[in-house]
């Protein structure tokens, strides 16, 4: 059912090596340069009457190691930004706080407005009934019907 297995011949491929080409380095002729200042010449009378003259060999000074700060200003800038954030965020929430709390005055002065201007049209309302008792005049077709009564 299945085709027999047939030996697989390995396939031989040509390898390419590369050798890496060897950089050459190209000295830098020196420049020569004048010191700054003449040095001062020494003399050295050594023990068994020989003289020594030549330079005097100042010790190497190095340059004084400036202080570094005792925070990196990467930390203080971050610290800062922090600071800054939640100053700004503190008084959106102040400002949200009050935009709310005006909102509810107003809305109280709005209600307390319209219970004012209810309770005086209902003064008027009712007062208005108790002076006129004689009743409401309705004048229909020339006639005048004044409580219930019919005039011409």
């Amino acid at each position: 059912m299945y085709p027999e297995r047939a030996p697989r011949v390995p396939v031989q491929r040509a390898a390419e090596v590369h050798q890496p080409t060897p950089a050459v380095a190209v000295p830098v002729p020196l420049a020569p340069v004048q010191p700054d200042t003449v040095p001062t010449v020494a003399s050295i009378i050594l023990p068994d009457g020989r003289v020594i003259t030549g330079y005097a060999v100042s010790p190497h000074q190095s340059e004084p190691v400036t202080a570094k700060p005792a925070v990196s200003r990467a930390a203080v800038n971050v610290a800062l930004g922090g600071i800054g954030f939640l100053a700004v965020c503190g008084g959106l929430l102040m400002l949200t706080t009050f935009i709310t709390a005006l909102t509810a005055l107003i809305t109280q002065l709005i209600t307390l407005a319209a219970v004012l201007f209810g309770g005086f049209i209902a003064v008027q309302v009712f007062t208005a009934k108790s002076h006129h008792k004689a009743g409401t005049t309705v004048n229909i077709r020339r006639a005048v019907f004044k409580r219930n009564h019919f005039h011409s």
